[in-house]
């Protein structure tokens, strides 16, 4: 039984590190669109620095050690062209579905309170080979809307956005991205409606 265990726990392990690395993956496909939108003048977006300190270095061998400091902020944050403000989550699963209690309550409030201020507040998300990025307020009435607290790849190909090798999180497959982009509501029950 103890080695069941191990080799599960082993397991998982594995199964960490590689979700870990290709979420790094995935932010980097982001980055790579937000130095795409700045050479096109259309958004200056930087990837938010986690609040981390050093609390001891390692001399023989360059190592470190350290902790966070703070609760993380948005993964991204910035300014659009015309001076609306960005913030949003990035969020990657291996599997066939994304639940909604990857954005913690920090996160859900903080994308709220920009949300309410007039920001373009959102989750940029990836679902194995697919990428979204969903309002909001789409994704805080989750429940209501799709009946469950987790999305699929069909669940959200309204909001699939193009992917070229970076996820151009600007640029909607469908009409729904420009409207909302430049300002448009995208209330819950708008979006129900068919009205954004």
């Amino acid at each position: 039984m103890a080695i069941h265990k191990s080799q599960r726990a082993a397991a998982q392990q594995y199964q960490n590190a590689v979700n870990n690395a290709q979420g790094h993956s995935f932010e980097d496909y982001i980055k790579r669109a937000c130095v795409l939108y700045s050479q096109q003048g259309r958004a200056e977006i930087e990837k938010t620095p986690e609040p981390f300190r050093v609390t001891a270095k390692h001399r023989n061998d360059g190592t470190f050690s350290g902790r966070f400091t703070a609760r993380a902020q948005p993964d991204f944050q910035g300014t659009l062209d015309g001076g609306r403000s960005i913030v949003f989550e990035a969020k990657y699963t291996t599997t066939d579905r994304m639940k909604q209690g990857v954005v913690t309550d920090e996160q859900a409030k903080c994308l709220q309170h920009h949300h309410e201020r007039g920001a373009l507040s959102a989750v940029c998300v990836g679902i194995q080979n697919s990428f979204f990025f969903v309002p909001w307020p789409i994704w805080d009435d989750m429940k209501n809307l799709y009946g469950r607290k987790y999305v699929t790849a069909d669940d959200l190909k309204t909001f699939r956005v193009k992917f070229n090798g970076s996820v151009l999180f600007l640029d909607y497959v469908a009409q729904i991205g420009g409207r909302w982009i430049k300002g448009a509501d995208c209330s819950p029950d708008r979006w129900r409606n068919g009205h954004v």
